[in-house]
């Protein structure tokens, strides 16, 4: 058998064992519909919860001190978090209802006390934070990867990090401001 005899009889068998196991592996009827079903509705929540995100960080006035959350169930969006300004819980809100397939938001979102006292501890924070030079680069961009959540005197440290030392980092930091009554930690490695 000549060489070209041989790919071709080599092919014809790659092309058969194609087409046996595609058809062997094909789900058929109720379990196909389903099958798609389910992928649709996986598409659609990734869609989803892409929107979200982008819509939350898109909000003009969501800063360092605001935390935003969402839980998603089906066609409802669950907003929770902390923010310094009623107006970026109402922009909240209404972007993420203007979303194509969504049907309810519910609003969890708790608008911080105003308080000069906050803010003092705010802006200290965030020079002890934000000076050390190895966490320094978390506070670029639109949307920093730490947020600095201060509620009478209480301070929580939302978002994530690249490591496990730039978390004890950060908490060593929030806790060496003076004035702060105590220092939660969720930083996460992401």
């Amino acid at each position: 058998m000549n060489t070209f005899a041989k790919k071709l009889a080599k092919w014809v068998g790659v092309v058969a064992l194609s087409l046996a196991t595609l058809t062997m592996g094909a789900p058929s009827g109720s379990a196909a519909s389903q099958a798609t079903t389910t992928q649709t509705e996986a598409k659609y929540d990734a869609w989803l919860n892409k929107q979200v995100h982008h819509q939350l960080a898109m909000l003009p006035w969501y800063g360092v001190f605001d935390n935003l959350a969402y839980a998603i169930n089906g066609s409802e969006v669950t907003l929770s978090g902390q923010v310094v300004r009623p107006v970026t819980k109402g922009d909240a809100v209404t972007s993420v209802k203007h979303i194509e397939g969504v049907t309810k938001v519910v609003d969890n979102i708790t608008v911080l006390p105003p308080s000069p006292f906050d803010n003092q501890i705010r802006r200290a924070e965030y020079r002890s934070i934000f000076s050390e030079a190895s966490l320094s680069r978390y506070s670029m961009g639109v949307n920093p990867s730490i947020h600095i959540i201060v509620d009478n005197g209480h301070v929580t440290l939302e978002g994530y990090v690249d490591n496990a030392t730039d978390i004890h980092l950060a908490t060593i930091r929030a806790n060496s401001v003076p004035n702060v009554f105590s220092v939660k930690n969720n930083l996460k490695v992401g």
